[in-house]
């Protein structure tokens, strides 16, 4: 049945995480990811955000009163999710379970956002920093808990889409 996966069926996926080596690269590659969080009724919500992947935590930035910094201060569980989609090739993802501390600190600040206008605007961080350096600035790490679950497509024969072969290649014309 394993050699049908992909061309016949998808329902045992087993094999097709993600390995270390392609988590790290599809975390410190990509640069946006889906916060998820709780809201004050304990429904699940999410918002799209820009992160830094940095010694094994996520790192992102919002502004005080906005629904996930409330929501993390009332409930550190939360999870990020991370996709392949416009950063690498073949559909990968990631899903992370952790526990998220918001920084309110001067130094962990200025930290953050110079590592965050570097890598996401290296042409011209100093002017996104001092756009993003405002008063009401948090600082969100988050701290992965649980083992993630991960995909990785190019594990799968005919792409995961029931082709019987691998599609060709295009080939650029000179």
């Amino acid at each position: 049945m394993s050699g049908e996966l992909g061309t016949k069926n998808l329902e045992k996926l087993q094999g097709t995480h993600l390995d270390d080596e392609a988590q790290e690269e599809l975390l410190t590659t990509q640069t946006e990811c889906s916060f998820v969080f709780s809201t004050a009724d304990g429904w699940p919500t999410g918002v799209i955000m820009s992160f830094i992947w940095v010694d094994g935590r996520f790192w992102l930035t919002a502004v005080e009163g906005r629904r996930h910094v409330k929501a993390a201060d009332r409930d550190e569980r939360v999870t990020v999710i991370v996709s392949s989609a416009g950063a690498l090739p073949g559909r990968r993802m990631v899903a992370v379970r952790g526990r998220v501390v918001v920084h309110r600190d001067r130094e962990t600040l200025d930290w953050f956002l110079h590592e965050f206008t570097h890598r996401l605007q290296p042409e011209g961080p100093d002017q996104w920093r001092a756009l993003l350096d405002s008063p009401h600035r948090v600082v969100f790490e988050v701290v992965p808990e649980a083992k993630p679950t991960s995909h990785d497509q190019r594990k799968i024969p005919g792409n995961g889409r029931g082709l019987d072969t691998e599609p060709a290649r295009p080939h650029k014309v000179v």
